[in-house]
């Protein structure tokens, strides 16, 4: 078995122990990786906190995206701390509720900029401060899902976004990998976080997403976690680029 010992992993967005990044925290830590682990604000950090000190985070630190400054300060305390990254994972999103819910078409320009620049353009900026931390090679990756390639209903505007996301990883991974760095995109089913609840009817996307996956299974953020661990292993040096389904096959039904 592949094994992540000595690794270095950094791990942004985590809100409490139902997110998608708290189950990828858990199976990195499992397999042997040092962790950092972010918390959004004060508000959150008396979640976070404690999760990431059940997990042995030597790093707890604040980030809010939108902030450089967090940002930067964040880099500079992995720079002092360890040398190096070898692990980052981003899974952060943001959509003003009243252009979530609204229609494509009238989605506000201010609402979609603040979701392209939270959802989107937060992972080029944390992959572009990992990039120099990483000179023997390391992985980076981001949360995404099925809404970016067919639509779905209630996602609304987040189809879009996703979309953009999963087409700059892409790019990204083009650009680093003569440098050793792999860039995914992990796509998994519909999983009941904080940040999903926020969609209309998500209890009936729940429902049809297990009535109509070959497996009639809903996945779970431990799942999500050990296909992100596996990821991050040497083993799997030579992936990249890819759009990751962990959905019990949900996408393969149309």
């Amino acid at each position: 078995m592949f094994s992540l010992q000595g690794k270095k992993a950094l791990i942004i967005g985590i809100a409490n122990d139902n997110s998608i990044a708290y189950g990828c925290a858990k199976a990195l830590r499992r397999q042997g990786a040092d962790l950092a682990i972010t918390y959004l604000n004060e508000k959150a950090e008396k979640h976070v906190r404690p999760l990431a000190e059940q997990l042995g985070a030597e790093i707890i630190a604040p980030l809010d995206v939108t902030q450089d400054g967090q940002f930067t300060a964040l880099f500079d305390r992995i720079r002092e701390t360890w040398g190096r990254v070898d692990i980052c994972l981003h899974a952060v999103a943001f959509c003003p509720k009243e252009d979530l819910h609204a229609r494509v078409v009238d989605t506000s320009r201010e609402g979609f900029g603040q979701a392209m620049d939270i959802s989107v353009h937060s992972f080029i900026r944390m992959v572009r401060r990992a990039e120099p931390l990483m000179p023997p090679g390391g992985t980076c990756m981001t949360v995404s899902f099925y809404g970016a390639e067919k639509v779905v209903e209630n996602y609304n505007i987040m189809g879009p976004v996703k979309a953009a996301l999963e087409s700059v990883t892409k790019y990204m991974a083009a650009e680093l990998g003569p440098k050793g760095i792999s860039v995914h995109a992990l796509s998994p089913g519909p999983i009941k976080t904080r940040a999903a609840s926020g969609l209309e009817d998500f209890d009936e996307l729940l429902e049809d997403a297990a009535e109509r996956a070959p497996t009639h299974q809903l996945v779970s953020i431990e799942q999500v976690g050990a296909y992100a661990a596996f990821l991050a292993s040497e083993e799997a040096g030579n992936i990249t680029g890819g759009v990751h389904y962990i959905d019990g096959g949900y996408h393969i039904v149309g």
